[in-house]
């Protein structure tokens, strides 16, 4: 997308210049003050010859007056330059394993003499829309455990081989705030918790949170971009805060601890990245409700939203702050991965953005989001549910649509439906 959206950070250039002036003003008090017994040498006028006896030069070392030598101009600095750097963000999403997935990919391990889960069958052709991203986000809409036995609708939890799987191909960060992160009650969080911290050190997750009253962002530095992420749910279907969890959601409807969270990040980061599982399931329409938050969420700081639940596509606008930044904002993502039979629930897409800031020499910086982009991607089966695996709509053939399991795929009713839904400028 042509557009950018900036975000100024204040440097240190006056410090400089501050410390100038002073050095200046006590160099002028000095003159007035001593300037009469200065020797003449130093005074404004004195010729060079008659300054002091103290060093004589021989007549056979004097330049001669009727050969006057070249003065050698010194060499001026080069002036500073601003220094540039770029980091390229993708967000997919809702990844949702429902057992078929999971049942699946146990087989395939056991047809391979291993334990476990074999999710690589599932994700394997998605792999090339991940090259080029310094940074890879997704929604995990379940909770993730190698202690609790899988389970599907309606209260998930997914073997701990599909996070990892996700990992070996290029994921670092995970979303967890959703309407399905209480569906193990105060066990299934300490479980999930158990699990992410047993992950490598390069991944991060946002929206459990242990103290709500803390800083409670997930801080990543990426080719000098400094990403605050931070997450939040406006629904756990029904279900409160377990007695005794170690960790909770922070809802939507909290607006003032939303406010206080994202203002303080701001202060702290390049980009401010936001998700926000919200919104009606199965209608591309975004409510009232969704659009009265997005401005709210880029008044208090966020630069660009990342919007998951409904399990379709819903549109990319940009909201203008109350600062006056675009902010981007994606209402639905759609489903990553799911065994959903409703075709529209199973064409989700990838959010690509560009983050570029620029450091002036004073030290002040500006970043800016551009290169807005979506990139479609299709859920495919075959009859009865059978070898389920993701594709990019790029590599979806007719062929491929003609075998889906859902009987009424294709090609042109999904480019038609994106049509619908998302502007042709961020197709990618």
């Amino acid at each position: 997308m042509a557009g950018k959206y900036y975000r100024k950070k204040k440097g240190h250039g006056r410090l400089a210049a501050i410390a100038v002036l002073c050095c200046a003003a006590v160099c002028a008090a000095l003159w007035f003050a001593f300037g009469d017994s200065l020797p003449e040498a130093v005074q404004a006028g004195a010729p060079a010859g008659e300054a002091s006896s103290a060093v004589s030069v021989p007549e056979s070392e004097a330049p001669s007056s009727a050969e006057p030598q070249p003065v050698s101009e010194p060499e001026s600095e080069p002036e500073p330059q601003p220094v540039v750097t770029t980091a390229r963000v993708s967000a997919s999403g809702d990844n949702l394993i429902h057992d078929g997935i999971y049942i699946q990919a146990q087989k395939r391990a056991a047809a391979e003499g291993k334990e476990g889960y074999d999710f690589s069958y599932l994700y394997e052709n998605a792999v090339p829309i991940y090259e080029g991203y310094d940074l890879n986000l997704i929604n995990v809409e379940t909770l993730v455990s190698d202690e609790l036995e899988p389970s599907s609708y309606p209260r998930f939890c997914s073997p701990g081989d599909v996070a990892r799987e996700l990992y070996r191909i290029g994921f670092r960060g995970f979303f967890l705030a959703n309407n399905h992160t209480y569906d193990k009650g105060a066990e299934g969080i300490a479980s999930t918790l158990r699990f992410w911290g047993s992950m490598p050190d390069d991944c991060f997750t946002s929206g459990l949170y242990r103290d709500r009253e803390a800083d409670n962002a997930s801080y990543v530095e990426v080719n000098g971009i400094t990403f605050a992420f931070l997450a939040y749910t406006e629904m756990t279907n029904g279900l409160a805060t377990p007695s005794g969890a170690e960790a909770s959601v922070i809802y939507t409807s909290e607006e003032d601890v939303l406010a206080a969270q994202i203002a303080y990040v701001a202060e702290r980061a390049d980009v401010v990245a936001v998700s926000v599982h919200w919104g009606v399931e199965n209608t591309h329409n975004v409510s009232d409700s969704q659009r009265a938050l997005a401005q709210k969420l880029a008044d208090w700081g966020a630069d660009i939203v990342i919007g998951t639940h409904p399990h379709v596509v819903q549109p990319i606008e940009t909201v203008t702050s109350a600062d006056g930044r675009a902010v981007p904002v994606a209402y639905s993502l759609g489903n990553y991965v799911s065994a959903q039979d409703r075709l529209d629930n199973l064409v989700g897409i990838v959010l690509g953005f560009e983050a570029t800031k620029t450091v002036q020499p004073d030290g002040t910086s500006e970043t800016a989001i551009g290169s807005v982009t979506a990139t479609p991607v299709v859920m495919h089966y075959d009859k009865w549910f059978a070898n389920m695996r993701l594709y990019p709509l790029s590599a979806y053939t007719d062929e491929l649509a003609a075998s889906h399991g859902i009987g009424n795929m294709s090609i042109a009713y999904v480019r038609e439906m994106l049509a619908e839904n998302l502007a042709p400028e961020y197709w990618n």
